[in-house]
Protein backbone atom coordinates (compact mmCIF):
# COMPACT_ATOMS: atom_id res chain seq x y z
CA UNK A 1 0.00 0.00 0.00
CA UNK A 2 1.33 3.05 -0.91
CA UNK A 3 0.96 5.98 1.74
CA UNK A 4 -0.28 9.24 0.62
CA UNK A 5 2.13 11.64 2.01
CA UNK A 6 4.90 10.60 -0.11
CA UNK A 7 2.64 10.20 -3.23
CA UNK A 8 1.73 13.80 -2.78
CA UNK A 9 4.94 15.62 -1.58
CA UNK A 10 6.54 13.76 -4.47
CA UNK A 11 4.52 15.89 -6.42
CA UNK A 12 6.15 18.52 -8.89
CA UNK A 13 3.55 20.90 -8.14
CA UNK A 14 4.61 23.13 -5.54
CA UNK A 15 1.22 23.90 -3.88
CA UNK A 16 1.54 20.10 -2.21
CA UNK A 17 4.27 20.95 -0.19
CA UNK A 18 2.77 24.42 0.88
CA UNK A 19 -0.45 22.73 1.31
CA UNK A 20 1.00 19.65 3.82
CA UNK A 21 3.30 22.05 5.63
CA UNK A 22 1.96 22.94 9.35
CA UNK A 23 0.96 26.23 10.34
CA UNK A 24 1.05 26.53 14.20
CA UNK A 25 -1.67 29.43 13.63
CA UNK A 26 -3.97 27.83 11.29
CA UNK A 27 -6.69 26.52 14.16
CA UNK A 28 -6.46 29.82 15.55
CA UNK A 29 -7.00 31.71 12.57
CA UNK A 30 -9.57 29.50 11.33
CA UNK A 31 -11.54 29.15 14.45
CA UNK A 32 -11.43 33.30 14.85
CA UNK A 33 -12.68 33.80 10.92
CA UNK A 34 -15.35 30.83 11.29
CA UNK A 35 -16.70 31.96 14.72
CA UNK A 36 -16.90 35.76 13.23
CA UNK A 37 -18.88 34.22 10.24
CA UNK A 38 -21.11 32.64 12.84
CA UNK A 39 -21.76 35.76 14.54
CA UNK A 40 -22.36 37.54 10.97
CA UNK A 41 -24.33 34.97 9.94
CA UNK A 42 -26.51 35.34 12.86
CA UNK A 43 -27.10 39.04 12.29
CA UNK A 44 -28.04 38.41 8.98
CA UNK A 45 -30.57 36.03 9.05
CA UNK A 46 -31.50 35.35 12.74
CA UNK A 47 -31.13 38.59 14.69
CA UNK A 48 -34.02 39.84 12.91
CA UNK A 49 -35.78 37.21 12.56
CA UNK A 50 -35.27 36.55 9.02
CA UNK A 51 -36.31 32.91 8.92
CA UNK A 52 -38.83 32.68 11.18
CA UNK A 53 -40.49 35.97 9.11
CA UNK A 54 -43.73 35.31 7.11
CA UNK A 55 -42.18 38.09 4.58
CA UNK A 56 -39.57 37.61 1.95
CA UNK A 57 -36.13 37.64 2.83
CA UNK A 58 -34.26 41.10 1.54
CA UNK A 59 -31.98 40.43 -1.19
CA UNK A 60 -29.09 41.85 0.06
CA UNK A 61 -29.19 40.18 3.45
CA UNK A 62 -29.52 36.97 1.11
CA UNK A 63 -26.75 37.70 -0.87
CA UNK A 64 -24.48 38.93 1.93
CA UNK A 65 -25.47 35.95 4.14
CA UNK A 66 -24.13 33.66 1.13
CA UNK A 67 -21.42 35.50 0.74
CA UNK A 68 -20.07 34.87 4.19
CA UNK A 69 -21.07 31.27 4.20
CA UNK A 70 -19.38 30.18 1.44
CA UNK A 71 -16.71 32.64 1.47
CA UNK A 72 -15.45 31.57 5.16
CA UNK A 73 -16.11 28.04 4.35
CA UNK A 74 -13.90 28.45 0.81
CA UNK A 75 -11.24 30.37 2.71
CA UNK A 76 -10.86 27.81 5.64
CA UNK A 77 -10.11 24.77 3.59
CA UNK A 78 -7.78 26.44 0.69
CA UNK A 79 -5.95 28.72 3.41
CA UNK A 80 -2.23 27.63 3.38
CA UNK A 81 1.12 30.05 4.07
CA UNK A 82 2.49 31.54 0.67
CA UNK A 83 -1.09 31.19 -0.53
CA UNK A 84 -3.02 34.12 1.14
CA UNK A 85 -3.74 35.79 -1.92
CA UNK A 86 -4.51 32.91 -4.16
CA UNK A 87 -6.72 31.57 -1.20
CA UNK A 88 -8.27 34.60 -1.01
CA UNK A 89 -9.44 35.33 -4.34
CA UNK A 90 -10.66 32.51 -4.47
CA UNK A 91 -13.03 32.36 -1.42
CA UNK A 92 -13.88 35.65 -2.71
CA UNK A 93 -15.12 34.57 -6.32
CA UNK A 94 -16.57 31.39 -4.56
CA UNK A 95 -18.47 34.05 -2.00
CA UNK A 96 -19.80 36.09 -5.20
CA UNK A 97 -21.07 33.06 -6.90
CA UNK A 98 -23.32 31.71 -4.44
CA UNK A 99 -23.91 35.46 -3.43
CA UNK A 100 -25.23 36.34 -6.65
CA UNK A 101 -27.42 33.05 -6.80
CA UNK A 102 -28.83 33.84 -3.33
CA UNK A 103 -29.98 37.88 -4.42
CA UNK A 104 -31.17 36.51 -7.81
CA UNK A 105 -33.61 33.78 -6.00
CA UNK A 106 -34.58 36.59 -3.07
CA UNK A 107 -34.92 39.35 -5.82
CA UNK A 108 -37.77 37.27 -7.65
CA UNK A 109 -40.18 37.50 -4.74
CA UNK A 110 -42.24 34.97 -6.37
CA UNK A 111 -40.76 31.20 -6.78
CA UNK A 112 -39.18 30.69 -10.04
CA UNK A 113 -38.79 27.29 -12.14
CA UNK A 114 -36.19 25.15 -10.23
CA UNK A 115 -34.83 27.75 -8.01
CA UNK A 116 -33.77 24.48 -5.65
CA UNK A 117 -31.78 23.16 -8.58
CA UNK A 118 -30.59 26.17 -9.51
CA UNK A 119 -28.75 26.86 -6.33
CA UNK A 120 -27.43 23.13 -5.59
CA UNK A 121 -25.89 23.60 -9.06
CA UNK A 122 -23.69 26.64 -7.61
CA UNK A 123 -23.06 24.69 -4.29
CA UNK A 124 -22.15 21.63 -6.62
CA UNK A 125 -19.56 23.77 -8.73
CA UNK A 126 -18.00 25.32 -5.57
CA UNK A 127 -17.97 21.75 -3.95
CA UNK A 128 -15.89 20.45 -7.41
CA UNK A 129 -13.99 23.29 -7.46
CA UNK A 130 -12.10 23.26 -3.74
CA UNK A 131 -10.20 20.67 -4.39
CA UNK A 132 -9.51 21.38 -8.22
CA UNK A 133 -8.44 25.12 -7.03
CA UNK A 134 -6.29 23.26 -4.13
CA UNK A 135 -4.53 20.74 -6.75
CA UNK A 136 -3.44 23.91 -8.47
CA UNK A 137 -5.75 23.32 -11.39
CA UNK A 138 -6.00 27.09 -12.42
CA UNK A 139 -2.30 27.37 -12.66
CA UNK A 140 -1.89 23.53 -14.33
CA UNK A 141 -4.92 23.19 -16.18
CA UNK A 142 -5.29 19.82 -17.80
CA UNK A 143 -2.18 18.74 -16.56
CA UNK A 144 -2.63 18.98 -13.15
CA UNK A 145 -0.99 15.86 -11.14
CA UNK A 146 -4.61 13.52 -10.68
CA UNK A 147 -2.65 11.87 -7.46
CA UNK A 148 -2.98 15.48 -5.97
CA UNK A 149 -6.49 16.20 -7.09
CA UNK A 150 -7.53 12.49 -5.22
CA UNK A 151 -5.83 13.60 -2.52
CA UNK A 152 -7.38 16.71 -1.36
CA UNK A 153 -10.97 15.02 -2.79
CA UNK A 154 -10.58 12.63 0.41
CA UNK A 155 -8.78 14.79 2.51
CA UNK A 156 -11.58 17.39 2.38
CA UNK A 157 -14.13 14.91 2.82
CA UNK A 158 -12.59 13.31 5.90
CA UNK A 159 -11.46 16.89 7.53
CA UNK A 160 -15.38 18.34 7.18
CA UNK A 161 -16.57 14.90 8.40
CA UNK A 162 -13.72 14.91 11.02
CA UNK A 163 -14.75 18.90 12.48
CA UNK A 164 -18.34 18.20 12.08
CA UNK A 165 -18.05 15.22 14.68
CA UNK A 166 -15.73 17.75 16.64
CA UNK A 167 -18.78 20.05 16.98
CA UNK A 168 -20.99 17.41 18.28
CA UNK A 169 -18.05 16.66 21.24
CA UNK A 170 -17.15 20.12 21.88
CA UNK A 171 -20.99 20.29 22.46
CA UNK A 172 -21.73 17.30 25.18
CA UNK A 173 -18.37 19.14 26.81
CA UNK A 174 -19.79 22.48 27.52
CA UNK A 175 -23.26 21.08 28.85
CA UNK A 176 -21.24 18.62 31.35
CA UNK A 177 -18.95 21.32 32.15
CA UNK A 178 -22.69 24.07 32.78
CA UNK A 179 -23.71 21.08 34.48
CA UNK A 180 -20.83 20.86 36.71
CA UNK A 181 -20.84 24.85 37.90
CA UNK A 182 -24.05 24.57 38.10
CA UNK A 183 -23.30 22.18 41.15
CA UNK A 184 -21.81 25.41 42.87
CA UNK A 185 -24.22 28.12 42.01
CA UNK A 186 -22.33 28.97 38.22
CA UNK A 187 -24.91 30.33 35.66
CA UNK A 188 -22.59 31.69 33.43
CA UNK A 189 -22.10 29.41 30.71
CA UNK A 190 -26.03 28.46 31.29
CA UNK A 191 -26.41 32.43 30.42
CA UNK A 192 -24.08 32.74 27.41
CA UNK A 193 -25.85 29.10 26.23
CA UNK A 194 -29.30 30.97 25.96
CA UNK A 195 -28.42 33.73 23.80
CA UNK A 196 -29.27 32.94 20.17
CA UNK A 197 -25.95 34.59 18.99
CA UNK A 198 -23.66 31.86 21.41
CA UNK A 199 -24.62 28.67 19.13
CA UNK A 200 -23.56 30.27 16.20
CA UNK A 201 -20.61 31.83 17.59
CA UNK A 202 -19.68 28.37 19.20
CA UNK A 203 -20.13 26.03 16.43
CA UNK A 204 -18.29 28.16 13.75
CA UNK A 205 -15.58 28.16 15.93
CA UNK A 206 -15.40 24.82 16.55
CA UNK A 207 -15.25 23.71 13.58
CA UNK A 208 -13.01 26.38 12.73
CA UNK A 209 -10.20 25.26 15.46
CA UNK A 210 -10.88 21.24 14.90
CA UNK A 211 -10.31 21.87 10.67
CA UNK A 212 -7.11 24.04 11.45
CA UNK A 213 -5.89 20.98 13.42
CA UNK A 214 -6.92 18.60 11.29
CA UNK A 215 -5.34 20.59 7.83
CA UNK A 216 -2.39 20.58 9.64
CA UNK A 217 -2.19 16.79 9.65
CA UNK A 218 -2.86 16.32 6.03
CA UNK A 219 -0.12 13.42 6.00
CA UNK A 220 -1.87 11.30 8.45
CA UNK A 221 -5.36 12.14 7.03
CA UNK A 222 -3.93 11.03 3.10
CA UNK A 223 -2.80 7.69 5.24
CA UNK A 224 -6.23 7.49 6.55
CA UNK A 225 -7.64 8.43 3.09
CA UNK A 226 -6.49 4.43 2.17
CA UNK A 227 -8.02 2.97 4.96
CA UNK A 228 -11.08 4.23 4.39
CA UNK A 229 -10.87 3.45 0.49
CA UNK A 230 -10.26 -0.08 0.97
CA UNK A 231 -13.25 -0.23 3.61
CA UNK A 232 -15.11 1.18 0.25
CA UNK A 233 -13.82 -1.15 -2.11
CA UNK A 234 -15.26 -4.33 -0.04
CA UNK A 235 -18.92 -3.03 -1.35
CA UNK A 236 -17.42 -3.10 -5.33
CA UNK A 237 -17.84 -6.78 -4.79
CA UNK A 238 -21.92 -6.62 -4.30
CA UNK A 239 -22.78 -4.37 -6.17
CA UNK A 240 -20.86 -5.65 -9.46
CA UNK A 241 -23.03 -9.05 -8.53
CA UNK A 242 -26.31 -7.34 -8.43
CA UNK A 243 -25.22 -5.56 -11.79
CA UNK A 244 -24.86 -8.54 -13.19
CA UNK A 245 -27.59 -9.82 -11.94
CA UNK A 246 -29.93 -6.94 -12.75
CA UNK A 247 -28.75 -6.81 -16.45
CA UNK A 248 -29.22 -10.43 -17.55
CA UNK A 249 -33.00 -10.24 -15.45
CA UNK A 250 -33.57 -7.02 -17.39
CA UNK A 251 -32.33 -8.43 -20.72
CA UNK A 252 -34.45 -11.62 -20.44
CA UNK A 253 -37.56 -10.22 -20.06
CA UNK A 254 -37.11 -7.61 -22.68
CA UNK A 255 -36.52 -4.64 -21.40
CA UNK A 256 -40.43 -4.66 -19.34
CA UNK A 257 -39.82 -4.80 -16.21
CA UNK A 258 -37.75 -1.67 -16.84
CA UNK A 259 -41.05 0.26 -18.29
CA UNK A 260 -43.21 -1.53 -15.77
CA UNK A 261 -41.50 0.56 -13.01
CA UNK A 262 -41.02 3.88 -15.35
CA UNK A 263 -41.98 6.44 -12.72
CA UNK A 264 -39.06 5.20 -9.96
CA UNK A 265 -36.70 3.94 -12.22
CA UNK A 266 -34.76 7.04 -13.14
CA UNK A 267 -33.58 7.72 -9.78
CA UNK A 268 -33.18 4.61 -8.57
CA UNK A 269 -30.62 3.77 -11.92
CA UNK A 270 -28.71 7.05 -11.40
CA UNK A 271 -28.09 6.56 -8.21
CA UNK A 272 -26.54 2.82 -8.89
CA UNK A 273 -24.97 4.37 -11.50
CA UNK A 274 -23.22 7.20 -8.90
CA UNK A 275 -22.62 3.78 -6.61
CA UNK A 276 -20.70 2.56 -9.66
CA UNK A 277 -18.57 5.59 -10.09
CA UNK A 278 -17.62 5.33 -6.50
CA UNK A 279 -16.72 1.92 -5.61
CA UNK A 280 -14.97 2.09 -8.88
CA UNK A 281 -12.82 4.94 -7.95
CA UNK A 282 -12.28 3.64 -4.88
CA UNK A 283 -10.55 0.29 -6.09
CA UNK A 284 -8.55 2.40 -9.08
CA UNK A 285 -7.32 4.98 -6.48
CA UNK A 286 -4.61 7.98 -7.20
CA UNK A 287 -2.69 5.89 -9.43
CA UNK A 288 -1.27 2.43 -10.69
CA UNK A 289 1.21 1.93 -7.39
CA UNK A 290 -2.16 2.16 -5.23
CA UNK A 291 -4.17 0.08 -7.68
CA UNK A 292 -5.51 -2.61 -5.42
CA UNK A 293 -3.51 -5.98 -6.29
CA UNK A 294 -6.54 -7.64 -5.31
CA UNK A 295 -7.56 -9.68 -9.10
CA UNK A 296 -11.39 -10.17 -7.90
CA UNK A 297 -11.47 -6.23 -6.68
CA UNK A 298 -9.95 -5.48 -10.51
CA UNK A 299 -12.09 -7.65 -11.95
CA UNK A 300 -15.33 -6.33 -9.82
CA UNK A 301 -13.55 -2.59 -10.80
CA UNK A 302 -13.76 -2.99 -14.58
CA UNK A 303 -17.32 -4.39 -14.15
CA UNK A 304 -18.40 -1.71 -12.38
CA UNK A 305 -16.69 1.06 -14.48
CA UNK A 306 -18.47 -0.78 -17.54
CA UNK A 307 -22.06 -0.48 -15.67
CA UNK A 308 -21.90 3.25 -15.44
CA UNK A 309 -22.95 3.74 -19.31
CA UNK A 310 -25.78 1.17 -19.61
CA UNK A 311 -27.23 2.29 -16.13
CA UNK A 312 -27.05 5.89 -17.63
CA UNK A 313 -28.64 4.35 -20.91
CA UNK A 314 -31.92 3.05 -19.36
CA UNK A 315 -32.16 6.01 -17.29
CA UNK A 316 -32.44 8.48 -20.35
CA UNK A 317 -34.47 6.04 -22.03
CA UNK A 318 -36.63 5.38 -18.77
CA UNK A 319 -36.75 9.95 -18.57
CA UNK A 320 -37.36 9.60 -22.15
CA UNK A 321 -40.64 7.93 -21.86
CA UNK A 322 -41.54 10.30 -18.74
CA UNK A 323 -41.02 13.19 -21.32
CA UNK A 324 -42.95 11.90 -23.96
CA UNK A 325 -45.75 10.67 -21.78
CA UNK A 326 -46.45 13.97 -19.94
CA UNK A 327 -44.03 16.53 -21.65
CA UNK A 328 -41.05 18.90 -20.20
CA UNK A 329 -41.07 20.41 -16.75
CA UNK A 330 -38.10 22.22 -14.65
CA UNK A 331 -37.46 19.23 -12.94
CA UNK A 332 -37.03 16.79 -15.53
CA UNK A 333 -35.20 19.34 -17.09
CA UNK A 334 -32.77 18.99 -14.40
CA UNK A 335 -32.94 15.28 -14.27
CA UNK A 336 -32.24 15.38 -17.95
CA UNK A 337 -28.87 17.01 -17.29
CA UNK A 338 -28.03 14.33 -14.81
CA UNK A 339 -28.48 11.70 -17.26
CA UNK A 340 -26.27 13.73 -19.51
CA UNK A 341 -23.24 13.81 -17.20
CA UNK A 342 -23.43 10.00 -16.14
CA UNK A 343 -23.93 9.22 -20.03
CA UNK A 344 -20.43 11.50 -20.68
CA UNK A 345 -18.82 9.51 -17.64
CA UNK A 346 -19.91 6.10 -18.86
CA UNK A 347 -18.51 6.67 -22.41
CA UNK A 348 -15.25 8.24 -21.43
CA UNK A 349 -15.09 4.87 -18.74
CA UNK A 350 -15.98 2.63 -21.59
CA UNK A 351 -13.24 4.40 -23.52
CA UNK A 352 -10.18 3.90 -20.99
CA UNK A 353 -11.72 0.06 -20.74
CA UNK A 354 -11.55 -0.62 -24.61
CA UNK A 355 -8.38 1.71 -24.84
CA UNK A 356 -6.53 0.78 -22.49
CA UNK A 357 -7.49 -3.23 -21.86
CA UNK A 358 -5.79 -4.80 -19.33
CA UNK A 359 -2.34 -2.40 -17.92
CA UNK A 360 -3.75 1.27 -19.19
CA UNK A 361 -7.62 1.12 -18.11
CA UNK A 362 -7.07 2.64 -14.79
CA UNK A 363 -4.67 5.07 -15.76
CA UNK A 364 -6.89 6.16 -19.01
CA UNK A 365 -10.17 6.32 -16.27
CA UNK A 366 -8.34 8.83 -14.24
CA UNK A 367 -7.37 11.10 -16.75
CA UNK A 368 -11.11 11.10 -17.78
CA UNK A 369 -11.95 11.71 -14.07
CA UNK A 370 -9.95 14.88 -14.18
CA UNK A 371 -11.31 16.10 -17.54
CA UNK A 372 -14.81 15.57 -17.02
CA UNK A 373 -14.78 17.30 -13.33
CA UNK A 374 -13.40 20.47 -14.99
CA UNK A 375 -16.01 19.84 -17.19
CA UNK A 376 -19.10 19.33 -15.26
CA UNK A 377 -17.54 22.24 -12.49
CA UNK A 378 -18.20 24.82 -15.52
CA UNK A 379 -21.52 22.97 -16.72
CA UNK A 380 -23.31 23.46 -13.01
CA UNK A 381 -22.16 26.89 -13.07
CA UNK A 382 -23.25 27.78 -16.13
CA UNK A 383 -26.52 26.28 -15.55
CA UNK A 384 -26.61 27.94 -11.63
CA UNK A 385 -26.76 31.34 -13.02
CA UNK A 386 -29.91 32.77 -14.47
CA UNK A 387 -28.94 32.37 -18.08
CA UNK A 388 -30.92 29.43 -19.14
CA UNK A 389 -34.85 29.50 -18.49
CA UNK A 390 -35.91 25.93 -17.82
CA UNK A 391 -39.14 27.22 -17.06
CA UNK A 392 -39.34 29.27 -20.17
CA UNK A 393 -38.75 25.90 -22.65
CA UNK A 394 -41.07 24.15 -20.50
CA UNK A 395 -43.43 26.26 -20.84
CA UNK A 396 -43.05 26.28 -24.64
CA UNK A 397 -43.41 22.50 -24.70
CA UNK A 398 -46.50 22.24 -23.06
CA UNK A 399 -48.31 24.87 -24.98
CA UNK A 400 -47.07 23.14 -28.02
CA UNK A 401 -48.54 19.54 -26.62
CA UNK A 402 -51.94 21.38 -26.00
CA UNK A 403 -52.48 23.35 -28.71
CA UNK A 404 -51.30 20.60 -30.64
CA UNK A 405 -53.80 18.43 -29.20
CA UNK A 406 -51.62 15.66 -27.93
CA UNK A 407 -53.02 16.67 -24.22
CA UNK A 408 -56.55 17.64 -24.05
CA UNK A 409 -57.63 20.96 -21.92
CA UNK A 410 -59.19 18.88 -19.18
CA UNK A 411 -55.96 17.00 -18.76
CA UNK A 412 -53.24 19.61 -19.21
CA UNK A 413 -51.92 20.82 -15.95
CA UNK A 414 -52.78 24.46 -16.05
CA UNK A 415 -51.52 24.83 -12.36
CA UNK A 416 -47.74 23.81 -12.96
CA UNK A 417 -47.82 26.97 -15.24
CA UNK A 418 -49.22 28.95 -11.97
CA UNK A 419 -46.63 27.93 -9.98
CA UNK A 420 -43.66 25.46 -11.24
CA UNK A 421 -42.47 27.13 -14.55
CA UNK A 422 -41.91 31.06 -13.08
CA UNK A 423 -42.59 33.74 -14.50
CA UNK A 424 -42.46 32.47 -18.24
CA UNK A 425 -44.90 29.86 -17.36
CA UNK A 426 -47.02 32.70 -15.87
CA UNK A 427 -46.91 34.60 -18.51
CA UNK A 428 -48.15 31.50 -20.62
CA UNK A 429 -51.09 31.00 -18.24
CA UNK A 430 -52.13 35.13 -18.80
CA UNK A 431 -52.16 34.49 -22.64
CA UNK A 432 -54.32 31.61 -22.62
CA UNK A 433 -57.07 32.85 -19.75
CA UNK A 434 -57.15 36.02 -22.30
CA UNK A 435 -58.94 33.53 -25.10
CA UNK A 436 -61.78 31.86 -24.99
CA UNK A 437 -63.29 28.62 -24.22
CA UNK A 438 -62.55 25.57 -22.29
CA UNK A 439 -58.59 26.73 -22.08
CA UNK A 440 -59.65 30.14 -21.08
CA UNK A 441 -61.79 29.32 -18.46
CA UNK A 442 -59.38 26.75 -16.89
CA UNK A 443 -56.82 28.52 -16.88
CA UNK A 444 -58.66 31.53 -15.18
CA UNK A 445 -58.88 29.19 -12.42
CA UNK A 446 -55.57 28.12 -11.97
CA UNK A 447 -54.71 31.89 -11.71
CA UNK A 448 -57.21 32.36 -9.13
CA UNK A 449 -55.05 30.10 -7.38
CA UNK A 450 -54.56 31.10 -3.68
CA UNK A 451 -51.98 28.05 -2.67
CA UNK A 452 -50.76 25.04 -4.45
CA UNK A 453 -53.00 22.00 -5.95
CA UNK A 454 -51.25 19.12 -5.86
CA UNK A 455 -51.69 15.91 -7.67
CA UNK A 456 -53.51 14.01 -4.48
CA UNK A 457 -55.87 17.28 -4.28
CA UNK A 458 -56.82 16.95 -7.64
CA UNK A 459 -57.87 13.93 -7.40
CA UNK A 460 -60.40 14.66 -4.52
CA UNK A 461 -61.45 17.33 -5.88
CA UNK A 462 -62.75 15.63 -9.11
CA UNK A 463 -64.30 17.92 -11.77
CA UNK A 464 -63.60 20.88 -9.07
CA UNK A 465 -66.33 22.48 -7.07
CA UNK A 466 -69.42 20.31 -6.61
CA UNK A 467 -70.79 21.86 -2.90
CA UNK A 468 -73.60 23.96 -2.28
CA UNK A 469 -73.43 27.60 -2.44
CA UNK A 470 -75.46 30.34 -0.77
CA UNK A 471 -74.93 33.85 -1.35
CA UNK A 472 -76.39 36.40 1.41
CA UNK A 473 -77.82 38.70 -0.22
CA UNK A 474 -77.81 36.74 -3.63
CA UNK A 475 -76.26 38.48 -6.40
CA UNK A 476 -74.98 36.81 -9.75
CA UNK A 477 -72.52 38.85 -10.48
CA UNK A 478 -71.01 37.90 -6.93
CA UNK A 479 -72.05 34.43 -7.27
CA UNK A 480 -70.07 34.26 -9.91
CA UNK A 481 -66.86 35.47 -8.55
CA UNK A 482 -67.26 32.88 -5.60
CA UNK A 483 -68.16 30.07 -8.39
CA UNK A 484 -64.86 31.26 -10.23
CA UNK A 485 -62.70 31.05 -6.59
CA UNK A 486 -63.85 27.75 -5.83
CA UNK A 487 -63.42 26.24 -8.79
CA UNK A 488 -59.61 26.87 -8.06
CA UNK A 489 -59.69 26.19 -4.39
CA UNK A 490 -62.51 23.36 -3.82
CA UNK A 491 -61.09 22.54 -1.15
CA UNK A 492 -62.39 25.84 0.96
CA UNK A 493 -65.89 24.35 0.78
CA UNK A 494 -66.88 20.82 0.53
CA UNK A 495 -70.18 20.77 0.95
CA UNK A 496 -71.81 23.75 2.16
CA UNK A 497 -70.81 27.30 1.86
CA UNK A 498 -72.55 30.44 2.97
CA UNK A 499 -70.61 33.39 1.22
CA UNK A 500 -71.31 36.90 3.02
CA UNK A 501 -71.16 40.18 1.14
CA UNK A 502 -69.15 42.98 3.52
CA UNK A 503 -68.86 45.01 0.70
CA UNK A 504 -66.72 46.47 -2.19
CA UNK A 505 -63.19 47.59 -1.15
CA UNK A 506 -61.54 50.77 -1.91
CA UNK A 507 -59.90 49.15 -4.94
CA UNK A 508 -63.14 47.96 -6.30
CA UNK A 509 -62.60 44.22 -5.05
CA UNK A 510 -65.39 42.80 -3.46
CA UNK A 511 -65.16 41.68 -0.20
CA UNK A 512 -66.84 38.36 1.05
CA UNK A 513 -66.54 36.20 3.90
CA UNK A 514 -66.84 32.73 2.94
CA UNK A 515 -68.07 29.93 5.59
CA UNK A 516 -68.26 26.79 5.72
CA UNK A 517 -68.57 23.61 8.70
CA UNK A 518 -65.56 23.82 10.14
CA UNK A 519 -64.26 27.32 9.49
CA UNK A 520 -64.61 30.84 7.34
CA UNK A 521 -61.92 32.64 5.31
CA UNK A 522 -62.35 36.13 4.28
CA UNK A 523 -61.47 36.87 0.72
CA UNK A 524 -61.54 39.90 -1.45
CA UNK A 525 -62.22 38.50 -5.15
CA UNK A 526 -61.16 40.90 -8.22
CA UNK A 527 -63.15 41.04 -11.60
CA UNK A 528 -61.18 37.71 -12.38
CA UNK A 529 -61.99 35.83 -9.12
CA UNK A 530 -58.50 36.43 -8.11
CA UNK A 531 -58.40 36.31 -4.24
CA UNK A 532 -56.10 38.91 -2.94
CA UNK A 533 -56.51 38.81 0.80
CA UNK A 534 -57.40 35.29 2.71
CA UNK A 535 -58.36 35.88 6.71
CA UNK A 536 -56.98 33.52 9.38
CA UNK A 537 -59.71 30.68 10.81
CA UNK A 538 -61.14 30.95 13.79
CA UNK A 539 -59.87 29.24 16.66
CA UNK A 540 -63.44 27.82 17.69
CA UNK A 541 -66.57 27.47 15.07
CA UNK A 542 -70.32 26.96 16.75
CA UNK A 543 -72.42 23.75 15.01
CA UNK A 544 -73.20 24.25 11.21
CA UNK A 545 -75.25 22.71 8.75
CA UNK A 546 -78.36 22.93 6.36
CA UNK A 547 -80.61 24.66 8.91
CA UNK A 548 -77.95 26.99 10.87
CA UNK A 549 -78.73 30.78 10.69
CA UNK A 550 -75.95 33.18 9.31
CA UNK A 551 -76.33 36.73 9.25
CA UNK A 552 -74.71 39.55 10.14
CA UNK A 553 -75.63 41.59 13.49
CA UNK A 554 -75.08 45.10 13.91
CA UNK A 555 -73.04 45.70 17.24
CA UNK A 556 -70.60 48.80 17.75
CA UNK A 557 -68.60 47.27 14.53
CA UNK A 558 -69.80 44.52 12.32
CA UNK A 559 -69.49 40.69 13.00
CA UNK A 560 -70.48 37.01 11.35
CA UNK A 561 -72.82 35.00 13.70
CA UNK A 562 -73.42 31.71 13.30
CA UNK A 563 -76.78 30.32 15.09
CA UNK A 564 -76.45 33.50 17.28
CA UNK A 565 -73.27 32.82 18.20
CA UNK A 566 -70.10 35.55 16.98
CA UNK A 567 -67.43 33.98 15.13
CA UNK A 568 -63.83 35.70 14.31
CA UNK A 569 -63.03 38.42 15.43
CA UNK A 570 -65.31 42.25 14.40
CA UNK A 571 -64.82 42.71 10.60
CA UNK A 572 -63.76 45.70 11.18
Amino acid sequence: MTDGVSQVSNASDPAPDTLLADWPLRPWVLAAMLALAGLLLHFLLFRYNVLYNSEPIKPWRAAAAALVFFGSLSAAFSMAPGQFRASGLFALGAGLVMGGLAWHMAWMQEPYSGEPFAFAAGVFATVLALPLFQAGFHRTRFSTDYKITHFHVWTDAISAGGALAFVGLSWLMLVLINALLQLVGIELIQQAMNQEWFGWVWSSGAFGAALGVLRNNLKIIGSLQNVVLIVLSLLAIPLALGLIVFLVALLASGGQALWDATDAATPVLLACAVGCFVFTNSIVREDDEALSRNRVMRIAAMVLAAGVLPLALFAAISMGIRINQHGLSPERLWALVTVVVAVAYGIAYWVALARGRKQAWAAMLRRANLHLAAATCVLALVLALPLIDFGGISASNQITRLQSGRVSARDFDFTALRWDFGPAGRRALARLAAGEGEVADLAKAAQAQTERVWDWQREQMGDGFTGELRVQPEDPELRALVLAYLESNPWQCSELCVALDLGTTAEGARDVALIQGYNFQRIQLGSDGVASEVSEEPRQFPEFNAQSTVEIREETRRAIYVNGERIGEPLE
